[in-house]
């Protein structure tokens, strides 16, 4: 009976609020230090005080101050764009809140609201070396919601956010249309659709302009800062002519866009690098079936040559596994030609800049957040394994994944 009623009074109980211990002053020394702020440095040292770096290189280790070993550590990784934290680990109705599908539009919807910072799922990733996410709405409505930055702690979202509002996700790709009879049913009808929410927002931050006495709209509110350049359109699109509805919308507006996916972004590359977009490349193991039936694991490589911006994406899926590990990812990248010092770049200081954040993170440089992430060996290779990460100074280490 004892037993029963301690069982019983736990499950009645609420779940306690994590209580994060202050970052401690220690040394990070790496056999191979990867600062992505200049070349590798050997037998590199990287100094941590007050959750910041406060010296990187070959520094000497100030006296007394404890050190964390390993054969290579470089900053944390920042996966580009997921729904982990939406997406939870179970797969079930219970823990997808990456997209809500009674309206095909509603760029309302905030990322901050739905992540669940202590699903094991964002776990799972930070022992894997990830200790920044772009996560938030997935593909699979013609504006599903809104994207954010946050750290992978697993505190709450208020203390671990980077950026409340990174981008729009828009879905030109298949998945984004109706086969019920519901708008859109089709290509054309999805981008007529674009444009009027558009052109509205456009009426919308007129008005406002001229009279603070407008009713405040949530979701043209959001697209006013999309017309602004303040936040950029994540566009879901596989097949080229998507990708090309994708450009001519953002010349049409003047805004910026991501193209996420871009399967078939091979056959236009002179207009995707002339137009000085962002590429978020598809994981290279995903299913290549339906819109990503032309796919290849080169596409990295093939981004890289044309001199295209681009980082690296766990993506989402919306069969099993849902998310995927954006540093297998990018070894299979490197596996089919993409340069190793590309695939980091693309894991750290690039998805920094994409993502807006690299004032904090993506390079190791005194001053900025003490996130690093570090192994026993080439973190491109299946054999080594991830020691554990650092995020702003704070140590979680021991996984050995």
């Amino acid at each position: 009976m004892i037993a029963l009623a301690s069982l019983l009074a736990a499950v009645a109980s609420p779940p306690q609020e994590v209580v994060q211990a202050p970052p401690q002053a220690f040394a990070v020394r790496a056999k191979t230090l990867y600062t992505m702020a200049g070349p590798p440095v050997r037998d590199g040292v990287v100094v941590i005080r007050g959750g910041k770096i406060a010296a990187v290189g070959k520094v000497a280790v100030p006296d007394g101050l404890e050190v964390v070993d390993a054969a290579v550590a470089m900053p944390g990784l920042i996966d580009a764009h997921s729904t982990v934290g939406l997406t939870g680990v179970f797969n079930v109705p219970q823990d997808q809140d990456q997209l809500e599908k009674s309206s095909p539009m509603q760029p309302e919807l905030r990322a901050l609201d739905a992540y669940h910072p202590r699903d094991p799922l964002v776990e799972w990733v930070r022992g894997l070396g990830v200790t920044s996410l772009h996560t938030g709405h997935g593909p699979g409505a013609l504006i599903s919601g809104q994207t954010m930055v946050v750290k992978t702690h697993g505190r709450n979202v208020d203390v671990d956010v980077l950026k409340p509002l990174a981008m729009v996700a828009v879905t030109l790709a298949d998945s984004g249309r109706s086969r019920d009879g519901k708008a859109p049913g089709t290509r054309a009808k999805s981008v007529a659709m674009l444009r009027e929410q558009l052109l509205a927002a456009q009426a919308y931050a007129a008005r406002r302009a001229r009279d603070d006495d407008v009713d405040v709209d949530l979701g043209m509110e959001t697209l006013a800062k999309v017309l602004a350049k303040e936040v950029p359109l994540l566009v879901t699109a596989h097949r080229a002519h998507d990708l090309a509805s994708a450009l001519r919308v953002a010349d049409e507006f003047d805004v910026e866009v991501v193209l996420d996916g871009a399967a078939e972004a091979y056959l236009m590359l002179p207009r995707i690098a002339a137009a000085g977009c962002w590429v978020l490349p598809h994981p290279a193991m995903s299913r290549t079936r339906g819109d990503l039936e032309n796919g290849t694991m080169e596409l990295a490589k093939l981004l890289a040559a044309a001199d295209v911006p681009f980082a690296m994406q766990s993506g989402f899926e919306a069969y099993v596994p849902k998310t995927r590990v954006v540093l297998w990812e990018a070894g299979i990248s490197v596996m089919h030609g993409l340069a190793y010092d590309k695939a980091m770049r693309a894991l750290t200081v690039d998805a920094a800049r994409m993502c807006g954040v690299d004032d904090r993170v993506g390079t190791l440089e005194a001053g900025k957040d003490a996130d690093l992430a570090l192994f026993d060996g080439d973190p491109f290779e299946y054999t080594s394994h991830c020691l554990g990460v650092v995020i702003d100074g704070v140590r979680y280490l021991g996984s050995g994944r």
